[in-house]
């Protein structure tokens, strides 16, 4: 499974944000659930989608967009990559999860 750090996403994220517009940028998918992106914060613009959902609402997730999953540490932003790779999705995992994002001081959203 491709992994992604939370510098590159963040580059990434901004660059496309300077240059085509938010088409061009991956969408950040976070598998957490909703009182964990409460406590912790997100990252801008992310779908939030807590794992054990993903199976329901996988139509939500546009194909042929690049994908980051992002979950606390890593593990859970994994399987859900490898689920949505087997349902033919182009998909990376953030490596380190949302406790490497915040580590890096990179920004959230509340």
């Amino acid at each position: 499974m491709d992994l992604i750090t939370p510098q590159e996403l963040y580059q990434r994220l901004a660059g496309a944000e300077q240059l085509e517009g938010a088409e061009k940028a991956p969408l950040v998918l976070d598998v957490r659930q909703a009182q964990e992106t409460l406590a912790e914060g997100q990252i801008a613009g992310a779908l939030c989608i807590p794992l054990d959902q993903l199976g329901a609402r996988v139509r939500e997730i546009a194909q042929g967009r690049e994908v980051v999953t992002v979950c606390k540490r890593g593990a859970r932003s994994l399987n859900a990559a490898q689920w949505l790779a087997q349902s033919g999705h182009r998909v990376k995992s953030m490596s380190g999860g949302m406790d490497a994002w915040l580590a890096a001081g990179l920004p959230v959203q509340r």
